[in-house]
C-alpha cells in the first residue's frame, strides 16, 4: 500500500499560501523573490519537465554555482518525485564523466560559466535528453537562458504530488574521482528528518533572515535553504561566498544568523573593517564541516559578539550528530575552556555511541568509532551492498570518525579511520590524489595526509618517492594534478623522500608520516 505523505517540495507551496509576499530569497543587488513567486516558478518547472517525459524517479543533475534556480530545480524535482544529483562544480572533466555515468541522469542543469568543460557532455552520456543552461552568459540575470524559455512553456497550477517518505529523492556523491565512487541513496524520510533537527538544534525565528554559506551541493546547504522555505524566513542566495558582502549584510543588520566553515569565519575577520560594527541584529553564528581552532573561535565570538553553535555531522550520509550549542560556548568561556575542544553532545533524536569493531560500545574516555542511528541516515548506497552493510551495519551508521565521550557525554573528535582529510569544509579522499601522482613517470610511491593549517584547518601534503633515474619538482607534480583532480584536492606541499615508512606487509604507515616534519 503506496503511503502518501506530505512532500519536502511542498514546504513551498504551503508557505507560499500562508506568506505569499514574504521575500524568500535576498540577492546581492537588493533585489528578492517572494514565496508566491519561487512556487509559481517551481510549478512551471514542473509542468515543462513532465511535458518533456519527465517523470518519478529520473534523476535530475545540476553543475552550476548557488542561485534560486537551483532551488527550484530540487524544489521541482521533489514535487515530481524525481531525484536530483547535485555536483560539485570543483571537479574536472574526468571526474563528471565518471559521476554522470553512475547517475544516469536524464536532464542536465548547469552554469554556462562551465559550457567550455562541459562540451559534448550529452553525446557522452546516452542518458542525457534535456541539456539546460541556467543563465545566459550575456545576461547577469539569466533572463534570456534556456532555462528561463523551459519555465516558460510550462504553467503555474499545483502539479499533483505523490510521496512517500521511503522514496528516494536525492543521489549525492562522497567522492568524484578515480575507484568507483560512492553514491549516497538520500530518502524523503531522510531529509524531512534533517530538516525538521535543523529548526530545532539551530534555533529558527519567525523573524529570522539566514545566510548559509555551505554550497547549495552539499546537503548542508540544501537543507538549510529548504528548512527557510519550510519555516517561512528569508534566506540570502550568493553566488559563492563573498566575505565582503557576507560582512555588508552583517554589518547593515539584514542577517540574524548565519553559517560558515572556520576558513570563511577566518576570512572575515581578516577584513580591515571587520571591528567597526556593531551586528546589533545578528544572533547567532553557527559552523562545522571542519575543526575551529579554540583561538579562531575566541577571535570571532569577541568580534560578532552573538551566540556560536558548533554542528557536526556526516551529513551527506547521516545528516547532524553532535550540537556543541550556544551555552556550551558560554560557559566556555566562564571557566570550561576544555569545552571548545568538544563538539558537543548527541543531537536532537539522534543515538549516538563509541564502538570498537564489533559495534560493542566502549566507557567513557575510550577512544573508538563514532556510531549514530537516527531517521536523518541514508538508504545505502547505490548498487555498492558492501559498502552499504559495512555503514549501516545494525541500523548504526559510522563513517569512520574516530572519537571520545567524557563523562559528561561530550564528544570530542580523536582522528579519522579512513585518512579522510578535511580541507575548508571540503572532504578529501587520499587515494584519489594518490591515484593520481602514481601515473606520473618520475614517482614510485606517494602517500597523501593531511596537516594542520590555521586557514583551512587542514592541507594536502604528499610524501614522494621518485623511480630510480628521474627527477620532478613540486610545482611540476601540482600542475599534473591540477590538470585531472579540483583545485582543492591538489596538494599544497610536496616533500621527496628516500623511502616510505611500511609495515611488514609493505602498507604505508601515514600515522608515522603525520608525525614526520
Amino acid at each position: 500500500m503506496v503511503s502518501h505523505r506530505i512532500s519536502v517540495g511542498e514546504s513551498v507551496t504551503m508557505t507560499a499560501r500562508n506568506k505569499p509576499d514574504a521575500p524568500s530569497f535576498l540577492f546581492a543587488d537588493g533585489s528578492h523573490h517572494t514565496f508566491v513567486r519561487t512556487n509559481a516558478r517551481v510549478n512551471r518547472l514542473v509542468s515543462a519537465l513532465r511535458a518533456e517525459g519527465v517523470g518519478r524517479g529520473d534523476r535530475l543533475a545540476v553543475f552550476s554555482l548557488d542561485s534560486h534556480r537551483y532551488v527550484e530545480i530540487v524544489l521541482a524535482a521533489l514535487k515530481l518525485g524525481a531525484v536530483y544529483v547535485p555536483l560539485n562544480y570543483r571537479l574536472r572533466r574526468g571526474e563528471i564523466d565518471t559521476l554522470v555515468a553512475r547517475a544516469g541522469p536524464v536532464a542536465f542543469f548547469y552554469d554556462v560559466r562551465y559550457e567550455e568543460l562541459l562540451r559534448d557532455l550529452p553525446e557522452a552520456h546516452e542518458s542525457i535528453r534535456l541539456f539546460v543552461a541556467l543563465n545566459d552568459g550575456d545576461a547577469a540575470d539569466g533572463a534570456d537562458s534556456r532555462y528561463e524559455a523551459l519555465l516558460a512553456t510550462g504553467h503555474e497550477g499545483e502539479p499533483a504530488v505523490v510521496a512517500t517518505d521511503e522514496d528516494v529523492i536525492g543521489l549525492a556523491f562522497t567522492s568524484g574521482t578515480t575507484g568507483l565512487p560512492k553514491a549516497v541513496l538520500q530518502s524523503q524520510r531522510m531529509m524531512k528528518a534533517i530538516i525538521n533537527e535543523q529548526v530545532i538544534e539551530y534555533r529558527m525565528r519567525p523573524d529570522d533572515v539566514r545566510y548559509s554559506a555551505a554550497p547549495t551541493f552539499h546537503i548542508t546547504g540544501i537543507c538549510q535553504l529548504l528548512m527557510c522555505v519550510a519555516y517561512g524566513t528569508p534566506s540570502l542566495i550568493l553566488p559563492q561566498f563573498d566575505a565582503r558582502t557576507t560582512l555588508d549584510f552583517m554589518a547593515a543588520d539584514k542577517l540574524t544568523a548565519v553559517f560558515m566553515v572556520p576558513t570563511m569565519i577566518s576570512t572575515m575577520l581578516g577584513l580591515p573593517d571587520v571591528h567597526d560594527h556593531d551586528y546589533e541584529r545578528l544572533r547567532l553564528m553557527y559552523y562545522g564541516a571542519a575543526a575551529m581552532s579554540p583561538n579562531l573561535l575566541r577571535r570571532a565570538m569577541d568580534t560578532f559578539g552573538c551566540d556560536f553553535l558548533n554542528a557536526f555531522g556526516a551529513g551527506t550520509e547521516a545528516g547532524l550528530q553532535a550540537v556543541l550549542t550556544p551555552e556550551d560556548h558560554r560557559r566556555a568561556l566562564d571557566g570550561r575552556p576544555d569545552l571548545l575542544g568538544s563538539i558537543g553532545k548527541p543531537a536532537y533524536g539522534v543515538a549516538l555511541k563509541i564502538v570498537d569493531e564489533d559495534l560493542n560500545e566502549l566507557p567513557p574516555g575510550e577512544v573508538g568509532e563514532i556510531a549514530t542511528r537516527s531517521d536523518m541516515v541514508m538508504d545505502g548506497y547505490l548498487e555498492m551492498p558492501e559498502e552499504t552493510e559495512r555503514a549501516l551495519r545494525g541500523g548504526w551508521f559510522r563513517a569512520g570518525d574516530l572519537g571520545y565521550l567524557d563523562e559528561n557525554g561530550y564528544l570530542y573528535l580523536s582522528g579519522r579511520k579512513k585518512d579522510m582529510i578535511v580541507r575548508g569544509g571540503e572532504n578529501i579522499y587520499p587515494i584519489e590524489i594518490e591515484s593520481v601522482l602514481a601515473e606520473h613517470p618520475a614517482v614510485a610511491q606517494v602517500a597523501a595526509v593531511g596537516v594542520p593549517d590555521e586557514h583551512w584547518s587542514e592541507v594536502v601534503r604528499a610524501w614522494v618517492t621518485l623511480r630510480p633515474g628521474t627527477t620532478a619538482t613540486g610545482e611540476e607534480l601540482a600542475a599534473h594534478c591540477a590538470e585531472r583532480l579540483a583545485k582543492y584536492k591538489v596538494p599544497a606541499e610536496f616533500r621527496f623522500v628516500d623511502a616510505l615508512p611500511t609495515n611488514a606487509s609493505g602498507k604505508i604507515l601515514k600515522r608515522e608520516l603525520r608525525t614526520w616534519e
